[in-house]
């Protein structure tokens, strides 16, 4: 079993930049691949970004490349989201999983609760 927790989350302004973080409970936390999603209003969650166990591979969304960047600490238990550049439509819940290495929700067995990130034009 993992246990997820995000944080990080807030307002932000256009062009503005946040750092989301979720610390995972649990020993097994360096075997699994993580990734964060999110899910904005009246809309399907989408995947934004994985990591492997090592943090040797990393897979980002076409729409976040370049601006946002995954990153973890095993040590620590936690992986992180760098997110800059942010744009009003980047405006969503943000999840992080637990599971396998991939860009599918269903490749993921553990869900944090979700953060807030809004980001006003």
């Amino acid at each position: 079993q993992v246990q997820l927790v995000e944080s990080g989350g807030g307002l932000v302004q256009a062009g503005g930049s946040l750092r989301l973080s979720c610390a995972a409970s649990g020993r097994t936390f360096s075997s699994y691949a993580m990734g964060w999603f999110r899910q904005a209003p009246g809309k399907e969650r989408e995947f934004v970004a994985t990591i492997s166990w090592s943090g040797g591979s990393t897979y980002y969304a076409r729409s976040v490349e370049g601006r946002f960047t995954i990153s973890r600490d095993n040590a620590k238990n936690t992986v992180y989201l760098q997110m800059n550049s942010l744009k009003p439509e980047d405006t969503a819940v943000y999840y992080c999983a637990a599971g396998v290495y991939g860009n599918l929700m269903r490749e993921y067995d553990y869900w944090g609760q979700g953060t807030q990130v809004t980001v006003s034009s």
